[in-house]
């Protein structure tokens, strides 16, 4: 209920069903993926969706609620998680969010500064490293 308050607050339209698959996500995040001492699946968790929902609602216009509320779930989840469970996680958002496809946002600045830090730290540029930070 908090978390629809919240919601409804920072302008969402349709809050009650994406607070439902917001807390939903947790729960079977908590339950399917791997215990890990740094995994959050409480209300600190569900709060930092919320604000990362609300700067997405303030910042991009032209995007349903549903992908705002999904690509808040994967931006502040993902980076935490271990790659064996990224699938589980994917297909936990798959499922709470048939059919949504989420598109690329332009990062192509962010990109530039991390491949310049790369090369004066003397790192590798690769992928997974890049998905982590971002």
């Amino acid at each position: 209920m908090i978390g629809e308050i919240i919601l409804y607050s920072m302008g969402y339209e349709n809050a009650k069903p994406l607070a439902a698959k917001i807390v939903t996500t947790y729960k079977l995040c908590s339950e399917q993926l791997s215990s890990q001492s740094h995994y959050d699946y409480g209300m600190r968790a569900v709060i930092s969706v919320l604000r990362a929902a609300g700067n997405l609602k303030q910042t991009t216009v032209d995007l349903s609620e549903d992908i705002l509320v999904l690509r808040s779930i994967i931006d502040v989840n993902l980076p935490k998680f271990l790659s064996p469970d990224v699938p589980l996680f994917d297909g936990i958002t798959g499922d709470l969010f048939p059919g949504v496809e989420i598109p690329p946002p332009d990062r192509a600045s962010f990109r530039k500064a991390f491949e310049d830090s790369c090369s004066d730290s003397n790192i590798q540029p690769v992928k997974y490293f890049y998905g982590k930070i971002v």
